[in-house]
């Protein structure tokens, strides 16, 4: 028995802005999306950011920079060491001769300069004073035998005048010759003394001169040390200085670089979007329409045709079956 069917059919122009659409859809998705212009790009670095990592890197200024400072800090605490050692060199020395010119100090110091031969001529002065004496004696009494008082008073006052100021005369020769002795010794101490002493001040001085140069070799070293501690921040505060404001720099072109692929993107899926809402208009505009009907008469089903017809319906039940058995193995039907 022949079946009647009907099925309802959209307006023309619905059908028409159904195509229309269509094929604007085909030939949008036809080309590949240019995506490559609005992938994401990096600003580049600014030239600040490059001056900063240069200045960073850079033997002497950022890395090593405090290396000149230390090198010269070494240098004056080696020449220190050196005015020190001199200082104490010539101290010592100043107190050796403080001390030698210490024993030639004092009331006996004069003995160590006594000549040894001063005995030798005192005693032959004298020998030669008494020889002298003798022949004096003599004549007196040479004058007394000529004078006819030989061996009389008056010849014996006269040897005991001259004996007493012989005598006296000798006495003072002796001494005179032994106060020279000591004059000439304690003169001669007296220089030593002096000389020492000029020579233990000499060295005194220069002492502390080289002990002042010292200490201001090892101050300049503590200023060169403490550049040296000071010289990286000053730099690192230059270097932080330019990175900050390349960073800024960096950051303004970023923000421009993903402005314009903002826009590129926009631009490159604008059409998508206008075809979306084209698309949208459509299907409130086909689901008002009105609809037509067409009623279409499908003449009764062969023999053959039932045979499948049957068929098919239970290969369905079959199908069916076996997705049941298959459930419930895994544990799901």
């Amino acid at each position: 028995m022949a079946v009647q069917e009907s099925r309802a059919l959209p307006p023309q122009y619905v059908e028409d802005l159904q195509k229309d659409y269509g094929k604007q859809v085909t030939a949008l998705t036809a080309a590949p999306l240019a995506t490559d212009k609005f992938a994401p790009k990096v600003a580049g670095q600014d030239q600040a950011q490059l001056d900063a990592y240069t200045m960073a890197t850079t033997q002497g200024q950022g890395i090593g920079a405090f290396q000149p400072y230390i090198s010269q800090a070494g240098a004056y605490d080696q020449a220190a060491a050196g005015a020190l050692g001199q200082a104490s060199t010539a101290l010592g020395q100043a107190g050796q001769f403080g001390t030698a010119a210490g024993g030639f100090s004092g009331p006996s110091a004069y003995q160590g300069f006594m000549s040894p031969y001063q005995q030798d001529v005192i005693d032959a002065t004298l020998q030669e004073y008494d020889s002298q004496a003798a022949q004096g004696l003599a004549g007196i009494g040479q004058q007394a035998a000529m004078s006819g008082n030989l061996g009389g008073g008056r010849e014996g006052v006269m040897r005991a005048q001259f004996q007493n100021k012989s005598d006296m005369n000798r006495a003072l020769l002796q001494s005179g010759l032994l106060q020279q002795g000591f004059t000439q010794a304690n003169q001669l101490a007296n220089q030593a003394f002096g000389q020492q002493s000029n020579l233990a001040n000499l060295q005194m001085g220069i002492g502390q001169g080289q002990m002042g140069i010292g200490q201001a070799q090892q101050g300049l070293s503590q200023n060169q040390q403490s550049l040296a501690s000071q010289v990286p921040g000053l730099y690192g505060q230059d270097v932080n200085a330019l990175r900050s404001a390349g960073a800024g720099q960096q950051a303004q072109q970023q923000a421009q670089l993903d402005a314009i692929r903002e826009q590129n993107r926009l631009r490159a899926y604008e059409p998508y979007e206008r075809l979306g809402f084209q698309g949208s208009g459509i299907q409130t505009i086909t689901s008002g329409a009105p609809g037509q009907y067409q009623s279409m008469v499908q003449p009764n089903p062969t023999p053959l045709q039932n045979a499948l017809g049957i068929a098919g319906v239970g290969a369905g039940l079959m199908t069916g079956y076996g997705d049941y058995l298959r459930g419930r193995n895994t544990g799901q039907g």
